[in-house]
């Protein structure tokens, strides 16, 4: 029996397939493009699942696939009439509109009962805000909407004609109950928002049904094929790297840097949603992750990369080597002297300033480019330690990383994560950890294992477990107590203009 793990995101969707062993068979991609203009961010829903039935198509062509896990990035959702076509292009969560709506909920409502019941605090990137500002400023696309889908709902609705949205995708609406798992009637009627327009709320893993016969001929999929709501990316993530108790989090490294930490208890410090992090429902009864973000993780390797390795890209390129792995045999072996605070792009948890900038401090005539590009991933670094501070204070305690991405190819720094964590981190073989999540839980949901620990057995594969070196850890406290002094300066220096 073979499974497929459907992976959407915001420029292309991806579809890995597995046999009911764990044993990756093959994988197929589709890209897409995004609209930033005139301040709107936009999706085609349409686009998404034309491109969703591609992958699923050649899938099927090659494999023979038995079910399939859905899983999708946050917020951003689409609407459709009684004849299910779209109705509107789809606002990204960084569109700028529904501002205005999420200060009047928060007026009817208090901030405070918001975050209570939602576990997140209000904001104008969540679902609901822009939900009410198509009614505010579209009145006759609004009366004309029949069904709400966020994108995994979105999917598994066309494919099997059953809505439904997992618990952890629907906490991204800013209206689930995140401690009863359904929708909130009082924030739904504080925003005049029809509750029945959105999908049922289900636990992750969930079977949906069998694909629509129509459908299935359409992707030449045999009869019966099973379709199973996956998750949130990030709770996918987690579950593919085997990450199900309170002290474990998962450390990814994509183009931003997110640890997302399991806990079995909702944090009532409000704190905690006042810097910007989230409560979501996990796979198990009485668990939950959050999310910790740095706007810019691999980011500024990449943009290190393309503005002043030009020389090592070439000399990769000629040994077929990769220029991530060259950059990385030729950095210091000792910590750096240099601090670089990197909101390339502003700041994300705990501070939430968009408006803060990127520090460098300590540069010399003595340092090489290559100290620079170790100084970058210790940057980098000192800010999710930050963010492991903070969640601390809040009783989240991360005892154990395990590393995904593309920085958990890294030997180098995944040892500077250690000794400036000074954590173990454990990397996973399979760069695909999102999709294996969700193959995983399609194999539960397929009845294939009995739970989640019997499909990590088989699913997930760990390589090396990297050990904080004892000598680097006791330098790096002494940077790290100088590194959390630079954003409030940088600020009252930003803050003097």
């Amino acid at each position: 029996m073979n499974i497929g793990g459907v992976d959407v995101g915001t420029t292309g969707c991806k579809l890995s397939v597995y046999n009911e062993k764990g044993e990756f068979l093959k994988s197929f991609y589709r890209e897409y493009d995004v609209s930033r203009a005139n301040g709107e961010h936009e999706i085609d829903g349409a686009t998404i699942f034309r491109a969703v039935c591609s992958v699923i198509r050649s899938g099927a062509r090659e494999c023979d696939i038995d079910s399939i896990g859905v899983t999708t990035f946050g917020e951003t959702f689409v609407v459709l009439d009684c004849d299910d076509n779209v109705l509107l292009p789809s606002m990204l969560y960084t569109d700028p509109r529904g501002e205005k709506e999420c200060k009047q909920l928060c007026e009817l409502l208090g901030e405070n009962k918001l975050i209570s019941v939602s576990g997140v605090k209000p904001h104008p990137m969540y679902s609901l805000p822009k939900i009410m500002w198509i009614k505010n400023n579209m009145p006759d696309v609004y009366k004309k909407i029949k069904h709400i889908l966020l994108m995994e709902d979105f999917i598994v609705y066309k494919l099997t004609g059953n809505a439904q949205i997992d618990y952890s995708l629907a906490a991204r609406t800013m209206a689930l109950d995140i401690r009863n798992k359904c929708w909130s009637d009082e924030i739904f009627s504080a925003a005049d928002v029809d509750m029945s327009l959105m999908s049922k709320p289900v636990p992750t893993g969930t079977c949906a049904g069998a694909v629509l016969k129509s459908v299935a001929e359409d992707l030449g999929l045999k009869d019966g094929v099973k379709i199973v709501n996956g998750a949130h990316d990030q709770v996918a993530s987690a579950v593919g790297c085997g990450v199900f108790e309170p002290g474990q989090a998962v450390d990814g490294t994509g183009t931003v840097e997110c640890v997302t930490p399991v806990f079995d208890k909702i944090p009532e410090n409000k704190q905690l949603y006042s810097e910007g992090y989230s409560v979501v429902p996990y796979v198990f009864d009485n668990t939950y992750v959050c999310y910790a973000l740095s706007f810019t993780g691999g980011a500024v390797l990449k943009w290190y990369r393309d503005n002043f390795a030009g020389v090592e890209s070439e000399i990769a390129k000629k040994n077929n080597e990769n220029v991530f792995a060259y950059l990385d045999k030729n950095v210091p072996e000792k910590p750096t002297d240099i601090l670089i605070m990197p909101h390339f792009a502003g700041a994300a948890n705990p501070y939430m300033d968009s408006d803060s900038k990127a520090a460098i401090i300590g540069l010399t005539l003595e340092h090489t480019q290559n100290d620079l590009y170790k100084a970058l991933m210790e940057g980098v670094t000192y800010e999710m330690m930050v963010n492991i501070e903070h969640l601390n204070m809040f009783g989240v305690k991360p005892e154990k990383l395990y590393a995904t991405g593309g920085g958990a190819t890294s030997e180098v720094w995944l040892q500077i994560k250690s000794d400036i964590l000074n954590l173990p981190i454990t990397a996973l073989e399979s760069k695909e950890v999102g999709a294996c999540g969700t193959c995983m839980l399609a194999a539960v949901a397929m009845g294939i294992y009995d739970n989640l620990y019997e499909a990590k057995n088989a699913f997930v594969k760990y390589s090396n477990t990297v050990m904080p070196d004892a000598e680097n850890k006791l330098i790096y406290k002494k940077q790290y107590n100088k590194y959390k002094q630079i954003y409030d300066m940088a600020k009252k220096i930003r803050e003097e203009d």
